[in-house]
């Protein structure tokens, strides 16, 4: 009797510790306001002087970036993560703003600190992308651009998943917010998802691709959720990984943009690290209180329920669906996507 209780006390200590490292693996390394604490910040939040054709956010960290008009600064926060615009959006013309797209670190022409992971410790290597490129690094460079650009309130309009990044940034620093619109945006604010959810954009391009494509296409995601393999693929490897993405989405019916880049190197590695397999965001984007704009688009494979709810986050929201526009609204309609845009700021 004494062996097998010492047998059961040596199986429960060993299954706590094994649900323990589960959840440490799995669970989220960033949460809202790490980044005004400081928290997993690898360089401060207070930029170096800024080079002339680059922004220099951090020793090392220099990030690519273009404009169109003058006046009042604009923020482009690109989608992917980790697909930036490589020229002004067809609406950024016709905005009497001064529209600034960049390049996030790591992807695109913006610094990429890290090249490869040469560690076997997986969680280490969790961390250090966490820190370099996930959440933390992405949200403190909307800060340190702001900072660049001496604007005390800031204008950020995010796209796709950037749409998650500026909502961040704007619970982590809601006194610099002016105003936010998002345009498209992934609903990331909670995973896993419920039962039923429909924005899953994996299961949508699952439902649209051809039959022929689909045993390809589980492969694919298989590695794509595959972390340990991961950190196996040199940085140009994980940006070829990840642009493959574009094939299914293209066959399951959806436009690519006419300006992404294909460079994600090793960012979506860092923003999935930094997310975890498990979070819950909503009470920070609850605590916005700048006016939000969302746009949809009528013909986007998310279906604008999944756009109406990421509105619904917001106290202070308008939402409006631009009727045939797809992922692309500024691109597919600029005229009645920078209509709407105007009207909303001009209204503030």
């Amino acid at each position: 009797m004494k062996i097998l209780l010492i047998v059961v006390g040596i199986l429960l200590v060993v299954g706590v510790a094994a649900f323990w490292m589960w959840h440490k693996m799995t669970g989220p390394l960033y949460q809202p306001g790490d980044v005004r604490a400081g928290k997993d910040l690898a360089e401060p939040l207070t930029p170096p002087p800024a080079a002339a054709r680059q922004w220099l956010v951090a020793p090392g960290i220099e990030l690519y970036h273009f404009e169109q008009g003058t006046g009042t600064p604009i923020l482009v926060v690109h989608g992917g993560p980790g697909f930036p615009p490589d020229e002004p959006w067809r609406a950024g013309a016709l905005l009497p703003y001064r529209v600034i797209y960049y390049h996030q670190r790591g992807c695109g022409r913006s610094s990429r600190p890290i090249h490869s992971f040469s560690g076997t410790n997986m969680y280490e290597n969790m961390r250090r992308v966490h820190r370099t490129l996930g959440l933390p690094a992405q949200v403190g460079d909307i800060e340190r651009i702001r900072r660049i650009l001496g604007v005390d309130k800031m204008i950020v309009i995010g796209h796709s998943f950037g749409a998650e990044l500026a909502a961040l940034w704007a619970a982590e620093f809601p006194e610099h917010v002016r105003a936010l619109i998002c345009v498209a945006p992934a609903d990331l604010a909670v995973l896993p998802r419920k039962a039923g959810f429909e924005g899953d954009l994996f299961e949508l391009v699952r439902r649209r691709i051809p039959a022929e494509m689909k045993p390809e296409y589980e492969q694919y995601l298989a590695e794509y959720f595959n972390f340990r393999h991961a950190f196996a693929r040199s940085e140009e490897q994980s940006g070829a990984f990840y642009g493959g993405f574009a094939k299914f989405w293209g066959a399951a019916g959806a436009p690519r943009g006419t300006s992404a880049v294909d460079s994600a190197g090793y960012e979506p590695l860092g923003i999935y690290c930094s997310m975890g397999a498990h979070h819950d965001y909503r009470a920070a984007y609850g605590a916005v209180e700048a006016p939000v704009l969302v746009i949809h688009g009528g013909a986007d494979l998310q279906p604008e329920s999944v756009s109406q709810g990421f509105a619904a986050r917001f106290a202070k929201h308008q939402f409006v669906s631009m009727a045939g526009a797809t992922h692309f609204a500024f691109d597919d309609q600029p005229g009645a996507f920078a209509a709407v845009v105007n009207k909303f700021l001009s209204a503030l």
